[in-house]
């Protein structure tokens, strides 16, 4: 981890004494108030990192949880679902990424489908952070750990809202985080309370090719920014991303701002996670399809689905969708057509909506003929 990393991470999430400490703020109206000690969380002035999209628009709820061991504080964003018989869509974000790049996507879902519940986790090295023994910061990112942590960060969020269980959930990844929502669904974490699980524009074979290229492509990529309007526009000019509006929403939470000179730097060194690329994605296609769970792959194009997924789709076990004129970040280019996808995958596979006949023998005790 660079050095600019870790005096991010001690800064941010109050390892030690930041320069400008968090708000917490109660609020007497969320049940999330009288939970836990780490609160509701509004970043100061001096660490915000949107000028112009806050994550409220999007969000109900941001908050740092605490686990003690290993001693970690996780950022994760929240709308609570209605009820809990209403299901809770988990998200994780892609490599460099972070929970804004869902923001358009889930204003969108939740126009569907009001009731349902949204948590949006940002990975460590991507806005949480986790510690070792000795006290240093750990940037292990092997896909055993993420998946781990986004498991924890469920039973966390749990915790903190008061809730006697997890509402059942639907696991919902874009890129690596798609393959740590299929490792997820393939460990047994959450029992039987995985409705299902969504991969966004990532498959095994491609993603294996795409790897040998990507440190030339990191490469390329400048290294800062004077101020994050100049960020935007690199996003949108490189065709990064293809939606001005979810770029002001997402790319601001991506960069930190130096100590010196005030220019922006990216908040994730993607150059420095090289070691664990192929850990992320290898053995991705059989986890997909022996994943516990209804399953939805979906794509920017029908050119990345690998041979073993090809089969598998032929065999109707998993639903296919693809939406062509989207690059690798679909949910933020199409966020409307994204959003309709997951609503009628959530639709499609939610327990709680079927209503099964009355039993047999409720109705002779009833004195009902049958």
């Amino acid at each position: 981890m660079s050095d600019l990393a870790k005096s991010f991470a001690k800064t941010k999430l109050s390892s030690l004494p930041p320069p400008e400490p968090l708000i917490e703020e109660e609020d007497d109206s969320s049940s999330a108030s009288s939970m836990s000690s780490t609160g509701t969380v509004i970043p100061s002035n001096a660490q915000r990192p949107a000028p112009t999209i806050h994550w409220s628009d999007y969000y109900a709820q941001e908050f740092y949880l605490e686990r003690e061991e290993p001693h970690s504080k996780f950022h994760v964003y929240l709308t609570p679902p209605a009820s809990l018989q209403a299901p809770l869509l988990v998200l994780h974000h892609g490599a460099g990424s972070s929970a804004m790049s869902f923001a358009l996507a889930v204003k969108e879902i939740r126009k569907a489908m009001p009731a349902i519940g949204i948590l949006a986790l940002e990975a460590r090295e991507h806005g949480s952070v986790v510690w070792d023994e000795n006290g240093a910061v750990d940037n292990n990112l092997s896909i055993d750990l993420l998946s781990r942590d986004m498991a924890d960060m469920m039973f966390l969020t749990q915790r903190k809202m008061g809730w006697k269980e997890l509402p059942s959930v639907v696991l919902i990844g874009h890129s690596l985080g798609g393959a740590v929502v299929t490792h997820v669904a393939n460990m047994n974490l959450l029992g039987n309370k995985v409705l299902g699980f969504a991969v966004l524009d990532v498959v095994e074979g491609s993603a294996m090719e795409a790897l040998k290229h990507m440190q030339a492509y990191l490469r390329t990529r400048p290294k800062l920014f004077d101020n994050l309007d100049a960020a935007i526009d690199w996003h949108i000019r490189s065709r990064t991303l293809r939606n001005p509006e979810s770029a002001r929403a997402s790319v601001p939470s991506l960069f930190v701002q130096t100590s010196t000179g005030g220019r922006w730097v990216w908040k994730t060194d993607l150059s420095r996670t090289e070691s664990y690329w192929e850990n992320w994605f290898t053995g991705m296609s059989a986890k997909f399809l022996n994943g516990k769970g209804a399953k939805l792959l979906l794509l920017a194009g029908t050119d990345r689905l690998d041979k073993e997924l090809m089969i598998g789709q032929m065999q109707g076990k998993f639903q296919l969708s693809v939406l062509p004129a989207a690059g690798h970040f679909l949910q933020e280019d199409q966020p409307e057509k994204t959003a309709e996808v997951i609503v009628e995958f959530v639709k499609r596979n939610d327990r709680s909506t079927l209503v099964l006949p009355p039993k047999v023998s409720d109705l002779l005790a009833q004195g009902k003929k049958v």
